[in-house]
């Protein structure tokens, strides 16, 4: 399938899970198992774990890039699959993280603090608006919309490495009041 037809047929798809995700983490975050009688450990060991996720997500956006600038496209599609794979990854360890473990606090002080929560707030609102880009990306790279797909590449990429760098800065930032 080639051209327009492809993008329609997942254009609703797009849209749902663009709405659906955001939604149900929210709901998910607010979730905690152990209010169900549910008597699961915290995952306390998740947090590490899913920022490295973040990081490399970061590393493979960039290689893919770089393998997609050398003209190596199979190399750059292997590449742009497994970042979503990390991402979704990323995804299920926060939110099962979150399910079993209470929020932790930021406590750092003065203008620190207030970077931090600037860094928090554009990563939680460019996690959710990366999604149908990254989604709209994809689908035209296999729709073999290349045109289209380098033009809205240009804007995904940068917004997707801006989530996953600043994944690692908001743990790593954080990472010193978590309550062991």
């Amino acid at each position: 399938m080639e051209d327009n037809t492809l993008e329609k047929k997942f254009s609703k798809f797009i849209i749902a899970v663009s709405i659906i995700i955001p939604v149900v983490v929210a709901i998910l975050f607010g979730v905690k198992l152990k209010d169900f009688g549910v008597d699961v450990e915290p995952l306390s060991f998740l947090p590490p774990i899913y920022a490295t996720t973040n990081g490399i997500t970061a590393v493979v956006l960039v290689w893919a890039v770089l393998a997609i600038k050398k003209g190596n496209q199979k190399l750059h599609e292997r590449l742009m699959t497994s970042a979503i794979a990390l991402s979704v990854a990323f995804l299920v360890m926060y939110v099962a993280y979150h399910m079993t473990s209470d929020s932790t606090k930021y406590g750092g002080e003065g203008a620190l603090r207030y970077v931090y929560f600037f860094i928090l707030i554009t990563h939680i609102l460019l996690s959710i608006a990366i999604i149908p880009l990254v989604l709209i990306t994809y689908v035209r790279a296999l729709a073999k919309r290349f045109d289209r797909h380098r033009k809205i590449a240009k804007i995904t990429f940068p917004l997707w490495l801006y989530v996953a760098v600043t994944g690692v800065i908001v743990y790593l930032m954080i990472s010193p009041y978590y309550v062991h």
